[in-house]
């Protein structure tokens, strides 16, 4: 009989930490003021969900030679699929959002008056709370897997709920943000439940939800040939062949993106996963490398939660740093959107010139691009803004005591959203909302060596619960 208790407790607790992440999340984002759904990058996903609801087509959104109020637009891959999908059926769930949706990407084509439309996006608001709560559930589960701790569980679904609760602003727009964290979150507890196991299934259900991801946002195939490399370093300490679940890992997400890519050659006559987005992130990304020695500095203390905002005009950019304002002018952002557009107006496609852009890119300023990564990715690292300032040094410190007990598992967890973090220093910009998935290792790490304080500071004679697995030890140094 305690084997079904042992379920019926663990099934409560989860619902308890989903139920309140989800509760806590959906206060937060909903009680953020209405957006217009055309600002910011909405109006990518929001006008690809008009034209999929109104001609069935999947598009290139926005990037598109024709008014698609009046006419069929062509077949696109610019975007991926995922998140349109999402937004055209919360449309079709609530006719309300729908005609938001409809009247904003009219009167962006000027058919309609801008202020008829209401800015509402409720359901998909709710959608985001929904699958933020899901993935902090991953994350707790996958603190659980990792240091078979029932505190680590709670702590970890705790500070994960804390730390994006503070990015809900984030979360208020029509974006994917929400979505990626949610898919990255899953696939990182498939990994770690792969790694524990070596059961092929847990390493098809990583190879899948990598792919959905990667259909969300282009960027994540990255983490691909790590999770294969990470998955050979764990099978080789542990002495364990998972060359079968590997390869089915593999296949899998092989799969996934070969026939998004049969689909762009059929539809659009060109097979790959994308076109033109990598060139226009590139483009964009270069710009910072017009950074100056002043900006270079101060972006440390600019993009440090609290003293940035003590110190700096963050929010108008009225100051020396106006220039990492997205919106103020002569932003980088801005400045690269330009460039952008200035080429696409020229040349009409960028994927032919990006070559001969990169390669003279890094020919004259390789070095600046390298040291400007450096600001760009401290900037980045503090996803859950207040909150990693508690969540980083214990992260930290988390990652040189797993180094000196020997826990590479929780390492080789940590490693793909730190690497991910190094490539959008890289190749993007300095927000942080593009490393949300740094809050499922911070959370965990955090966690784990909270739960060690709390333990040392227990009464005598008072003794922790005897944990039900053995601690991950086995994939050792």
């Amino acid at each position: 009989m305690s084997r079904p208790k042992n379920l019926i407790a663990s099934l409560g607790a989860k619902a308890l930490v989903f139920g309140l992440a989800f509760a806590t999340l959906a206060a937060a984002i909903l009680t953020r003021p209405d957006q217009k759904l055309m600002e910011f990058d909405q109006p990518f996903y929001v006008t690809m969900a008009y034209d999929l609801d109104r001609h069935r087509t999947l598009s290139n959104g926005i990037f598109v030679d024709i008014d698609s109020t009046v006419a069929k637009p062509r077949p696109g891959m610019f975007f991926g699929p995922v998140y349109p999908v999402l937004v055209l059926a919360a449309m079709k769930i609530d006719s309300r959002f729908a005609e938001a949706v409809w009247c904003a990407v009219e009167a962006d084509r000027q058919h309609r008056d801008e202020d008829t439309c209401e800015p509402y996006a409720r359901p998909v608001r709710i959608l985001h709370a929904l699958l933020l709560a899901l993935g902090v559930l991953a994350i707790a589960s996958a603190g659980q897997h990792l240091f078979a701790s029932r505190a680590v569980f709670w702590l970890s679904g705790v500070l994960a709920t804390a730390a994006l609760a503070v990015e809900a602003p984030t979360f208020a727009f029509v974006m994917t943000e929400s979505l990626t964290f949610f898919l990255y979150s899953i696939f990182a507890l498939a990994l770690v439940q792969a790694w524990m196991s070596g059961h092929t299934r847990y390493y098809m259900l990583a190879g899948g939800v990598l792919g959905v991801l990667c259909l969300t946002r282009l960027s994540f195939v990255a983490v691909f040939p790590l999770a294969v490399a990470l998955s050979v370093v764990c099978a080789y300490t542990r002495k364990r062949p998972d060359r079968i679940g590997i390869l089915a890992m593999t296949a899998v997400f092989a799969c996934i993106l070969l026939a998004w890519s049969a689909r762009n050659l059929v539809s659009v006559g060109k097979f790959g996963l994308s076109e033109e987005y990598g060139a226009a992130v590139l483009i964009e990304r270069f710009a910072y490398n017009d950074m100056s020695a002043r900006e270079f500095f101060l972006a440390f203390p600019f993009c440090t939660p609290g003293l940035g905002e003590l110190a700096f005009d963050t929010v108008y950019g009225t100051d020396s740093m106006h220039r990492f304002v997205y919106f103020t002018p002569g932003s980088f952002f801005h400045v690269g959107r330009d460039r952008r557009d200035q080429l696409v107006a020229e040349h009409g496609r960028l994927d032919p010139l990006i070559g001969d852009i990169v390669r003279e890119e890094m020919r004259s300023n390789w070095w600046r691009h390298l040291l400007v990564s450096l600001p760009l990715g401290w900037c980045g690292m503090w996803a859950g803004w207040v909150i990693s300032l508690l969540l980083l040094p214990l992260f930290i410190w988390a990652c040189r005591r797993a180094i000196g007990e020997g826990r590479l598992l929780f390492l080789l967890y940590a490693a793909p959203p730190v690497a991910m973090l190094a490539l959008h220093g890289l190749i993007a910009n300095h927000y942080t909302r593009y490393n949300l998935i740094l809050i499922g290792p911070y959370a965990v790490g955090a966690a784990w060596i909270l739960a060690n304080l709390l333990a040392h500071l227990r009464p005598p004679g008072m003794s922790a619960p005897a944990p039900r697995h053995k601690a991950d030890s086995f994939c050792s140094l």
